[in-house]
């Protein structure tokens, strides 16, 4: 959540976004990020939200790893991003297996 805070009010982020050539995406990334951050606090509630948000932020996070691979950053850069990705991955699967009727 954090991460989706910084975007909107910290250079170093928005740098960052220039060095990804992504700085029109920001925003946006910011705004997902956030709403998958609620969305996995309402999803402990409602499995439908919680599937929703996290496989959302799953595949937020692979495309993040995907750029940071993409633009040459070194392994233990991208690391959170690969297990941010992993954490929502489990998160989603877990609930399908849970909310799976036979």
């Amino acid at each position: 959540m954090t991460y989706g805070i910084m975007i909107f009010f910290s250079n170093r982020m928005l740098k960052e976004f220039e060095r990804f050539r992504l700085k029109e995406f920001a925003g946006l990334v910011g705004f997902l990020e956030l709403s998958g951050a609620a969305g996995l606090i309402v999803g402990l509630l409602y499995y439908p939200v919680l599937l929703v948000a996290s496989g959302g932020l799953a595949i937020l996070m692979l495309l993040g790893f995907a750029i940071r691979i993409k633009i040459k950053d070194s392994f233990l850069l991208s690391l959170p991003a690969l297990f941010l990705m992993v954490v929502n991955l489990y998160i989603f699967v877990t609930t399908v297996k849970s909310t799976l009727v036979f």
